[in-house]
């Protein structure tokens, strides 16, 4: 890829590539030259959200990343967007990237997703970041689990409340209030007339049972993996990551001060120091 093509790329994050998983399209990017390395982000976000540490990255690896099966750029009609799904959706990108031990960065629900690529595909990865991943039991706030019984309903409300919502939901992911260009970033995928049952559709599909089913089988994690945390995280508090340190054998956790769950955001060069430290070891 050329170097105007990575400039684009990284200034409208526009994702220029489609792969098709049975008839739905998931949008991808490649950039940067280097060893591969695959980024994958969590919810309600997008790779628009990794766009810092990609950014970073991509100087000393060649960089894939995609948007989630329903998130993003990615298609957004109904069908299938759960936890369930997404490690088959990445199993088949690898095979269309061709790589076979790449390094991998997974947040939030893409540390979940990379988790159960490996533990459930038999991916082989040369080490693993996981950056608050959504991996311990219990999760789901008192949203979630409101939205899970009333799906129907939070998918027809008028489109000005809808996005006031969203809005005020995305925020409180983070320790300091976020610029108007992020959150316009990232509420915009959740806006129109997919975007807007796409995001109820996430969240109603969000069941515990895909971590369930492997959080018993962390200790069979066979590759070196990193953890970070935003330490005022109060989506998935800093004790879930020292509880999944304790049952991920030869782990390492890193906290990182004064960022939240969107720790990606807020501390994104934090978060690439300790990464290449971790990677170049």
């Amino acid at each position: 890829m050329s170097t105007i093509q990575e400039d684009r790329i990284m200034d409208s994050w526009e994702l220029p590539e489609v792969f098709d998983y049975q008839g739905r399209s998931v949008r991808y990017g490649i950039v940067g030259d280097g060893p591969p390395l695959v980024c994958v982000h969590g919810t309600p976000w997008s790779s628009f959200n990794l766009r810092h540490l990609i950014g970073k990255l991509s100087e000393h690896y060649t960089v894939y990343f995609h948007d989630l099966l329903g998130y993003g750029q990615s298609s957004k009609q109904p069908g299938d967007v759960s936890l369930g799904i997404q490690n088959e959706v990445l199993n088949q990108l690898l095979d269309h990237w061709g790589l076979e031990n790449p390094i991998i960065v997974g947040h939030d629900f893409g540390g979940a997703t990379s988790l159960r690529t490996h533990l459930l595909n038999g991916r082989r990865f040369e080490k693993m970041v996981l950056i608050d991943p959504v991996a311990i039991a219990p999760w789901g706030s008192p949203f979630f689990r409101h939205v899970n019984e009333h799906e129907a309903a939070f998918s027809g409300i008028p489109d000005y409340i809808h996005e006031a919502i969203v809005r005020a939901y995305v925020q409180t992911a983070a320790f300091r209030e976020l610029d108007e260009q992020t959150l316009e970033g990232i509420v915009r995928p959740w806006t129109g007339e997919e975007g807007k049952p796409a995001f109820y559709r996430q969240i109603a599909q969000a069941n515990q049972r895909y971590t369930d089913e492997v959080q018993r089988l962390y200790a069979q994690v066979s590759v070196p993996v990193l953890i970070l945390w935003g330490r005022e995280d109060s989506w998935v508090p800093l004790a879930k990551g020292q509880e999944l340190e304790s049952l991920i054998p030869g782990s390492t956790l890193r906290v990182v001060d004064d960022a939240g769950h969107l720790v990606i955001e807020e501390k994104p060069t934090e978060l690439f120091d300790e990464m290449l430290s971790f990677l170049r070891t």
